[in-house]
């Protein structure tokens, strides 16, 4: 590995949306890291990864890339879900640690043989579970631990979208190789944060559509988690949403915390903002804070506002490279991808089989 004066060398596969939205914005920004090559074979991306990041190598494949695995010291895995447990098994089986968009695969065991693999060789494998950085989910995460709810006993998470019409592309293809739909993708997401927040599932029932014409894959899942510590978190992800209803709505025992809207973060991103060290980042004004309460609807004047903490994505990759200098930990393990995964799974099964599902 280099030495902690010099920034870590990162190969990042993939130049779509997550690629040049998320990943390689944020491994720019981090001072321990350094864009060296991307991998991409389309050659509009490949112009495009160049313009923003002047004096990156560009590979054509990921087997180009790991063609040099001794002139890197990370690999990030941003290319289509299928994907990411061969390329990340390559670059396991290649000497090099790995950061794997989320899923990061498209089953519990599957993850788990790469958790097995990372290991058996001592190397770092992450999961890029950004939305542990939102904006609002760090704030829950704060009134949760000062205890201002009391004893929560119901979770909901909204991660909704009104987009009526098809985009075509990977994402919305029924084809089961593709791991496509919104359960894996925005599900993700929210099983991941309802996890953290609660703990293991021990029961899960989910109802799970494909609305809109000529889509082939779920575009309106809700997922119900009975967590074995009793609460029970009600998800939902979906892109046939008209009237969009709170990102979070958490019931306690003493009061109830609700927040409307989006962390600000991607938004940033995909209009070419870059968090820059002294720069406001992932700050939302006040009118859009969640407000902490009983009684009484926050949107006629119930509750009191709760001051949003700021997003802070450039932390995860903050985190990775602490983890591989061994001065912090890996900040999102394989093992926690598995156990959300395998609420992901039993949720396909309870919506295809109209049943609720126990977890071991």
């Amino acid at each position: 590995m280099s030495s902690p004066r010099t920034p870590l060398r990162v190969g990042l596969v993939g130049y779509g949306l997550a690629g040049s939205v998320f990943h390689a914005p944020l491994i720019a920004a981090s001072p321990d890291l350094v864009l060296d090559t991307v991998s991409t074979g389309n050659p509009e991306r490949a112009a495009q990864a160049r313009a923003e990041h002047p004096g990156v190598r560009v590979a054509g494949s990921a087997e180009e890339l790991l063609a040099r695995a001794d002139a890197l010291d990370l690999v990030v895995v941003a290319s289509p879900n299928k994907t990411h447990v061969p390329v990340a098994t390559a670059a396991l089986k290649a000497g090099l640690p790995v950061v794997v968009d989320k899923p990061l695969a498209g089953t519990a065991a599957e993850a788990r043989a790469l958790a097995a693999l990372a290991e058996e060789r001592g190397l770092l494998l992450s999961v890029f579970q950004n939305r542990r950085w939102d904006n609002d989910f760090r704030t829950l995460r704060a009134l949760l631990a000062d205890g201002a709810l009391g004893e929560v006993q119901r979770f909901e998470s909204r991660f909704e979208r009104w987009r009526p019409q098809l985009k075509g592309g990977w994402r919305e293809s029924g084809a089961p190789e593709e791991i496509g739909g919104l359960l894996y993708d925005l599900g993700s997401h929210v099983v991941d944060q309802a996890l953290v927040l609660f703990g293991p599932a021990v029961r899960v029932y989910a109802e799970s559509d494909v609305r809109r014409p000529g889509a082939e894959a779920d575009d309106d899942t809700f997922i119900a988690v009975t967590h074995a510590n009793g609460v029970r978190s009600h998800l939902w992800t979906s892109a046939t949403t008209a009237q969009l209803g709170p990102r979070f709505r958490v019931l306690g025992r003493t009061a109830g915390y609700v927040k409307y809207g989006l962390d600000p973060q991607e938004a940033a991103l995909r209009e070419g903002l870059r968090p820059e060290p002294g720069t406001p980042w992932g700050v939302e004004p006040e009118e859009l804070w969640g407000r902490l309460g009983a009684g009484e609807s926050p949107l006629t004047g119930g509750g009191t506002p709760v001051e949003t903490l700021p997003g802070a994505y450039p932390a995860y990759y903050e985190a990775v490279a602490a983890a591989l200098r061994g001065t912090g930990e890996n900040p999102v393990t394989a093992h926690e991808a598995a156990a959300a995964l395998d609420v992901l799974e039993a949720a396909r099964l309870s919506a295809r089989e109209g049943v609720a599902v126990s977890l071991g």
